[in-house]
């Protein structure tokens, strides 16, 4: 019987830390020993544990090359023989340096500073052929201290970022047409698992991680649809640091000072001992603001633990707790910006946020063909909204104030199992994973205090004057996509997803009748009690051509899907009703691209798009008799139902080009340029509003640029960027300007930030100003909080940071 053998060993970086997620590829030993470059054909694929292990068993004696490939670094290719005995191996992967590398078979991972790509298959997802970016944060020089997402997505294509918040304790972001209210049409994530209120009826997020903590961020664009849920944006996911691998305990500490009484300390500790690496930090905030009623005290802690159960088997369990209390300075009208961006005019109006997540991953390795994750999550988290909330071009004059509060109980569990198997003389890669998922939100609206404090108690908590409603939401999903490999350099992905959701409402609220003068005419409490239930079947297919290690082609057709959430199944308070006909929203997204690099000194990323976003939802204004007035007084209301399709096209590019190297400098110093530039064209079809169909759809600015210079030599790194986001609408009417400033036009504006920092031993000195050039201008007319109106976007600020490492 012939004797099997086992091959093993260790995959560590030039300081000896153990390297994780290694790709460990067993060829035959026909195929070249190239220092650069994967062979397209290989036998088996592995990669490295927590402790940067690998192992492939059951091979047959006979000569072998191994190939080790880790982003970043240089892989190696080293011959074996296997014969008499079980071999060890261990590996040294050194620097990559300025050269760009891709993997043929695997992925493709052109590396640039600060962005990078996902690759083919990266633990127990799929990623081939799929437009995706990766933000690598330790390359980037940026204000960190106060998230500053305009930095932080420089480098991504087409996104448009709301900057209304200017402490960084909230992201926005949307593209292609979508609205960037706190990433609500991304499904979003931390570390593979959800971090929105709730991710179907309500999927908006309070919370964002400190950029400070993290490694990574990732996106994936539309069709991220058919592994991760249902969302026109895509996936976008926080991928938090580990603690060192070589070291018991690393403490790191950063203190930050700017303008407007900003001071951020974060703080972080962790390491490894011999089954547990762990990592764990706290944020203090606090900010005065850049405008009058608009202080701010944030609190965030995290801590994870991965513990190795055994070399195959690991379990990382992890809490994340945030609380703020922001002061609301309310939005401004047109005439007030003009005037003067920097004034309030509400000095009542606070926000409270409590956000607590937990997780429990656990990951195991059948072989190296074969391994399964099973992710459990859950969310107690509660978010209070207190003041005034009318109309910003009336004064407040006191009085009982509206709270809105909602409190937000959900769990779930995803499970996924990836399996690589041969097929057509190449190896392919087949996922299944499923999805349950509970959510539940109480929410409330009523009258508070008619004071100026923080005070969140209703005065009359068991019949509000405006609404209750249990919330609850279910989900069952399953999913499958597999890359069928056809040749070395073409690959078909095709993939389904299969949908149960459950969205319902059951409480009550009141309807208030008033006359000119004030006296109540009626008050009625009205039960409601609705549900939504339906399941459908979507699909995708993507296909990717690598010509070489330089070039790649890739095409991408996926179903998208959009629930009506919480706010589209219950009247609502006040002059909004909601269509209770509403559809779900429906399309796709159709990527075609190119991407790749020129030798070390040029890499490129360019894409044409088609979003078809199908019933799309909205808000119109309609007028009709009163009936509470028996018809002979008309009423004007604010009305959400579906209003139309949207057809949305587009180019997103990305390119970057090492300077110094072009021009043939062998200096240790880089100086790059990139340019990120997306040219959108998006208008209404097929309505049945009045004034809709051929609109420009609102919030997509049809030219979004964003360019600017880094360069770095030793210790020292220097970072220019220049923003220009072209004209457009804040609305699906096309309003240029009404008196209220919800609706309007979103006026041009360009905006210039620099950064820097030395590194030197254990000290980090970083600083910067943002809005160079003091730009007054705003990127959002808010209809509700923090506004209503047009909120400004901050003036010109400075800050410096000193980091050090115990």
């Amino acid at each position: 019987m012939a004797q099997n053998y086992t091959l093993s060993g260790t995959v560590t970086d030039n300081s000896g830390n153990p390297i994780v997620n290694a790709d460990i590829y067993l060829a035959d030993n026909k195929q070249d020993n190239n220092e650069h470059t994967l062979p397209i054909q290989y036998q088996s694929k592995t990669t490295t544990n927590k402790k940067g292990y690998y192992e492939i068993k059951n091979l047959a004696a006979g000569q072998y090359q191994v190939i080790v490939y880790y982003p970043g670094k240089r892989t190696q290719s080293r011959e074996v023989i296997l014969k008499n005995s079980d071999i060890i191996q261990d590996f040294q992967l050194k620097m990559l340096g300025n050269m760009l590398e891709e993997v043929i078979v695997g992925g493709e991972n052109e590396s640039t500073s600060g962005i990078t790509r996902l690759q083919s298959v990266e633990g127990v997802s799929i990623n081939e052929s799929k437009k995706n970016e990766v933000l690598v944060i330790e390359d980037m020089t940026l204000n960190k201290a106060s998230n500053n997402s305009r930095q932080v997505y420089a480098k991504v294509p087409g996104l448009n970022i709301w900057q209304s918040d200017d402490a960084g304790i909230q992201t926005s972001v949307g593209g292609r047409g979508l609205s960037p209210k706190r990433n609500s049409n991304f499904n979003t994530r931390q570390n593979g698992y959800d971090i929105a209120a709730d991710a179907l009826g309500y999927p908006e997020s309070y919370y964002t991680p400190p950029v400070q903590a993290l490694e990574r961020i990732e996106i994936i664009r539309g069709a991220a649809s058919l592994q991760y849920g249902t969302q026109f944006g895509g996936m976008l996911n926080f991928e938090f640091k580990d603690g060192p691998q070589n070291t018991p305990f690393q403490l790191k500490s950063t203190q930050s000072y700017g303008s407007f009484g900003l001071f951020n300390s974060f703080n972080s500790a962790g390491g490894s001992t011999a089954d547990i690496n762990y990592y764990g930090f706290y944020q203090y905030k606090t900010s005065n603001g850049w405008r009058p009623n608009s202080e701010l005290d944030q609190h965030t802690a995290y801590l994870s633990f991965d513990i190795d159960i055994t070399p195959d088997f690991t379990i990382t369990p992890e809490y994340t707790h945030m609380y703020y209390l922001a002061h609301q300075p309310g939005g401004l009208t047109d005439a007030q910006f003009r005037n003067d961006p920097s004034q309030s005019h509400r000095e009542r109006n606070w926000f409270k946020v409590n956000w607590n997540l937990f997780a429990l991953d656990a990951d195991y390795i059948f072989n190296s063909k074969t391994r399964i994750n099973s992710r459990f999550f859950g969310l107690v988290a509660g978010r209070d909204a207190l003041g005034n909330l009318q109309r910003i071009d009336r004064l407040d004059q006191g009085g009982e104030r509206d709270l809105l509060k909602d409190d937000f109980q959900n769990w779930g569990n995803e499970m996924r199992l990836i399996h690589r198997y041969p097929l057509l003389n190449e190896l392919s890669v087949f996922l299944v994973g499923t999805r349950i998922y509970n959510g539940y939100t109480h929410r409330r609206q009523g009258n508070g205090s008619d004071g100026s404090k923080p005070e969140f108690r209703y005065l009359n908590p068991d019949n509000l004057k405006g609404s209750d409603f249990d919330l609850p939401s279910q989900n069952r999903s399953i999913f499958v996509e597999n890359i069928f490999n056809i040749t070395p350099k073409f690959s078909i992905t095709p993939g389904a997803r299969f949908e149960y959701i459950n969205t319902e409402a059951d409480g009550y609220y009141r309807n208030i009748v008033k006359d000119l003068a004030g006296n109540i005419l009626m008050d009625e409490r009205i039960e409601e009690e609705r549900s939504r239930e339906r399941s459908f079947l979507f699909f995708g297919v993507g296909s990717s051509y690598r010509h070489d290690s330089q070039l790649e082609l890739y095409a991408n057709y996926s179903q998208n899907y959009r629930a009506i959430n919480f706010n589209d199944i219950r009247v609502d308070v006040g002059n909004l009703e909601v269509d209770p006909n509403m559809q779900d929203e429906r399309g796709f997204n159709l990527d075609l691209g190119i991407r790749g690099q020129i030798d070390d000194l040029f890499s490129y990323d360019i894409t044409g798009f088609h979003l078809s976003y199908e019933d799309r939802i909205g808000t119109v204004l309609r007028t009709e008799p009163n009936p509470k007035f028996n018809g002979l007084v008309d009423r004007t209301f604010r009305y959400r139902t579906n209003i139309a399709d949207a057809k949305i096209y587009g180019i997103e590019s990305f390119t970057e080009v090492d300077l110094l190297s072009l021009f043939g400098s062998t200096r240790d110093a880089r100086l790059s340029l990139f340019t990120n530039l997306a040219v959108i064209n998006a208008t209404y079809t097929n309505s049945n509003e009045n004034g809709i169909e051929g609109n420009e759809v609102e919030l997509v600015p049809p030219f979004n640029l964003k360019t600017g210079l880094t360069f770095s030599k030793a210790g020292f790194e220097a970072s220019y960027q220049y923003t220009y986001v072209a004209e457009h609408f804040s609305d699906a009417s096309n309003a240029h300007r009404t008196p209220t400033a919800i609706e309007g036009i979103i006026p041009a504006y360009q905006v210039m930030d620099f950064s820097a920092q030395y590194h030197f031993d254990r000290l980090n000195l970083e600083a910067g100003v943002n809005n160079l050039t003091d730009e007054k201008y705003f990127t959002r007319r808010a209809t509700g909080y923090p506004g209503p109106g047009i909120i400004p976007a901050k003036v010109r600020n400075f800050y410096i940071s000193l980091g050090i490492q115990i």
